[in-house]
């Protein structure tokens, strides 16, 4: 078995939309980023690539190639996961961490989860999305950016989930 962690941070932003898991939040701002800067799925996407033994999101999806400029981060998932099961690992599962003074997120969190799970061709009850705020301290709390954390767990072979 293989362990990753990933973190990822934007700022927020007017003009843009909040997306996170996937999701569009409704909210006054967005996060602001080269792709659609989805802090959850990049946190997720730095831990897959840890854990599978390669280099981090910036080395595979730069923020300096076009191609990449506005891009669902869904898409930028399901690269990193076609990369991690090609070198043969599955995902035992994933705990994830989001880091928000506001938008409140609990009403979000089930749909996050499914559209995630969905992307990765994994079950819903692998993954798990919580939110926190920071009472107010830092940047979060006071409601200049949004982060994330995420912790992947690997199986290096099938046979254990078949």
């Amino acid at each position: 078995m293989r362990v990753g962690i990933g973190y990822d941070v934007h700022p927020l932003t007017s003009g843009r939309k909040l997306i996170l898991g996937g999701i569009d939040i409704p909210f006054a701002k967005g996060l602001s980023g080269h792709s659609d800067a989805d802090v959850l799925t990049h946190a997720i996407i730095d831990a897959l690539l840890g854990a599978a033994g390669f280099k981090d999101i910036g080395s595979h999806f730069p923020s300096e190639d076009k191609s990449y400029k506005d891009i669902s981060s869904l898409v930028l998932l399901g690269k990193a996961n076609e990369l991690v099961t090609k070198k043969g690992f599955k995902i035992g599962n994933i705990d994830t961490t989001i880091v928000a003074q506001q938008p409140r997120l609990a009403p979000f969190i089930d749909d996050i989860r499914l559209r995630l799970s969905q992307a990765l061709g994994i079950e819903k009850e692998r993954l798990m999305v919580k939110a926190t705020t920071t009472e107010g301290m830092g940047f979060a709390g006071r409601g200049e950016g949004i982060a994330a954390y995420a912790v992947v767990l690997l199986d290096e072979g099938y046979e254990a989930y078949s």
